[in-house]
């Protein structure tokens, strides 16, 4: 085994912060910890123009877990979410943390077969969605068992809060423990199954220090560091929470450097440029970035108080990569993770003593293994790769998850005899440690930012009228960076309306698990087995979108 195949380990010499203090058994304790003395100070501002300050939101949180403690609920309640994003519905998360509670975020675009069956698996003891959903969703809820749904509007609106505002905002941080769960994220399977990955708050937190510590979060003022009030990196939150980049990454990562955010409840280019003259820190998807390229008013100057730009959550483009260099002078640092893992790689922001002082970050790779992190190639016999060759990424930390929601044998089969977590995604590290994904063995669409599974689709489209077979490949796009594309064989005698196909899609799926481009062919490739041949397929769709 090469040594670049294998795990990785920590440098010795990696400082003491990049690992989280023992001492805390909550992750909400850890965040408040690194609150800035001062709690007047402002910690969030909205696109509308709201402020909050660090007060209130140890306040707020505090009544909202008073109003969760209020409900009685057995230890460990899971509180699924679908709302849209707000600061409120931050510090929902932050009072199921607070109180002990289990978060399970919800993708704002599901709709009502969905969100039956996370409601049906998870068991959730609360519901809380947006008002105007509320008809909808408290059927299901109290369908499936679940004794509370409350509404939470992002105008500050709603049952959630009006019953907040009668709780004391003091509360008591429950010592839950660090091997306690945080968080349920749920990820399709190919079956079409979703699974829901178990993250505890040791989960949690490693990976907050890890990055704090890789990505260089300051606290202090300077020349490069120009946040309001001589308080260092400011960050502009601009993805959505119902996800771990938005939620772990970006809200951890200003949280435990006691860093204030800008807030952005919908994505909007020329006010993220703007923005840029406040801040120090963007996270985004690579359709973000694309967005901004396409604005004049992205200059040299109109970042010259940032220092870090992060692209995660879909391959980033070489083409994206370079061009974002030419337009601003600013190198994007990729990395990669998963629901299961959280962040495993980075690109580095600095000199990575591990690997020999490199600091470069690579165009179509994601970097080296976070400290603490293992990770190795294998083949589909279990064996390692010779170095730089492809295999089956494994990876293994304090950041992997504990397992699926209620799925024992699942759970199982995705990790190795001796632990380590098969990632399902096929990748190979070159001679000085820089990993490159190259491709998802299970098919995975990752579109704009979100996970498409091909299979959840093509069983919908199996089953219309006149349809004999589907199958679901992904594709690049300019935009999105891979977008789905459907092939469907029509059954002897039947005419297939396209359109309308696309349309009855859009009833059942969210928006973003809709193949871009639907089309009616007389035969899949198949190899000697009768198996489709979706490498094929996506040969020969690959240029759909390159005009």
């Amino acid at each position: 085994m090469s040594k670049h195949t294998g795990p990785s380990t920590p440098d010795p010499s990696w400082p003491d912060p990049s690992r989280p203090d023992p001492s805390p058994t909550n992750l909400y304790a850890a965040l408040r910890a690194a609150f800035p003395q001062d709690l007047s100070q402002w910690a969030v501002e909205t696109d509308t123009g709201l402020i909050y300050s660090w007060r209130d939101l140890d306040s707020a949180s505090g009544k909202l877990a008073n109003l969760l403690a209020s409900l009685d609920l057995p230890a460990q309640s899971r509180i699924a979410v679908q709302v849209e994003k707000s600061v409120e519905s931050m510090l929902l998360y932050l009072a199921c943390l607070r109180a002990g509670h289990v978060y399970l975020p919800l993708n704002t675009a599901y709709q009502k077969g969905e969100i039956t069956y996370f409601i049906d698996n998870a068991k959730p003891a609360v519901v809380v969605c947006r008002p105007e959903s509320f008809n909808s969703v408290s059927q299901i809820a109290f369908q499936h068992g679940t004794q509370h749904v409350f509404t939470l509007g992002d105008d500050r609106t709603g049952s959630l809060l009006e019953r907040a505002a009668h709780c004391d905002d003091a509360h008591t941080v429950v010592d839950c423990g660090l091997d306690a769960l945080a968080a349920i994220i749920y990820t399709s399977g190919t079956t079409g199954r979703s699974k829901g990955a178990m993250l505890s708050h040791g989960n949690l937190l490693d990976n907050a220090q890890v990055l704090k510590a890789y990505w260089g979060w300051s606290t202090a003022g300077g020349a490069h560091l120009a946040g309001p009030q001589g308080r260092g990196d400011v960050l502009i939150h601009a993805l959505p929470i119902f996800h771990v980049h938005g939620l772990f990454v970006a809200i951890h990562g200003a949280l435990i450097n006691g860093s204030p955010m800008l807030w952005h409840a919908k994505f909007e280019p020329k006010r993220a440029i703007a923005d840029m003259a406040r801040a120090t820190v963007f996270m985004g998807v690579p359709t973000l970035y694309v967005r901004m390229l396409a604005e004049a008013g992205l200059t040299p100057a109109a970042v010259q108080g940032m220092r870090l730009f992060i692209s995660g959550s879909a391959p980033l483009l070489t083409e994206t990569f370079r061009d974002w260099h030419t337009r601003t002078g600013q190198t994007i640092l990729e990395r990669y993770g998963m629901s299961e893992t959280i962040m495993l790689t980075s690109n580095p922001y600095s000199a990575d003593a591990r690997h020999g002082g490199l600091s470069e970050r690579r165009a179509g790779t994601v970097g080296f293994p976070l400290p603490g992190v293992g990770l190795r190639i294998h083949d589909d016999a279990g064996q390692p790769v010779p170095q730089g060759e492809i295999g089956g990424i494994q990876v293994r930390g304090p950041s992997v998850f504990a397992g699926y929601w209620q799925m024992p044998e699942k759970t199982k089969e995705e990790f190795t005899a001796d632990g380590w977590f098969k990632t399902g995604d096929v990748g190979r590290v070159d001679g000085e440690g820089y990993v490159t994904i190259v491709g998802r063995s299970k098919d995975l669409i990752i579109s704009g930012g979100y996970n498409v599974y091909p299979a959840e689709i093509e069983s919908i489209i199996n089953d219309m009228a006149g349809v004999a077979e589907s199958a679901v490949v992904g594709v690049p796009h300019p935009d999105f960076g891979e977008v789905g594309v459907a092939v469907v064989i029509a059954k002897p005698g039947a005419a297939l309306d396209t359109a309308a196909m696309l349309a009855q899609l859009k009833t059942e799926l969210a928006n973003y698990k809709i193949p871009k481009h639907l089309a009616v062919v007389a035969e899949l490739p198949r190899n000697a087995m009768g198996k489709v041949q979706k490498n094929l397929l996506r040969g020969e769709w690959a240029k759909l979108f390159e005009a």
